[in-house]
């Protein structure tokens, strides 16, 4: 594991590709448009779900100092309004439903 108390904004991949579409219907050329979630997880707790979600329950969990960057940026959080305003578009699968959907397709796989 890396920095645990960074905060970051994730969004699922199908709220995404989703909002692209939108936005090659009506949003204005050469403009720039955020397209995020608008909220950021702090990575321990987006561990700790994994972790409450998972069927293994003995994982060791270890820091790994090459993991850690001095120049890390703490939180990293998009503003999404622009796009929202523009096309209607606003992010709508729960990032719990992100996170079982990402284990079972990797279950399925593995």
């Amino acid at each position: 594991m890396g920095n645990l108390e960074a905060q970051r904004d994730f969004s699922d991949v199908r709220d995404v590709v989703k909002a692209y579409f939108l936005s090659t219907q009506k949003c204005d050329y050469g403009e720039s448009y955020n397209i995020c979630s608008g909220k950021a997880w702090v990575i321990k707790d987006l561990l700790d779900k994994l972790l409450e979600i998972s069927e293994v329950k003995d994982i060791k969990l270890e820091r790994d100092q090459t993991r850690l960057r001095p120049s890390d940026v703490q939180i990293l959080l998009g503003d999404c309004s622009k796009i929202m305003e523009k096309t209607g578009w606003k992010p709508e699968i729960p990032f719990d439903k992100t996170l079982t959907d990402l284990r079972d397709y990797w279950r399925e796989r593995l």
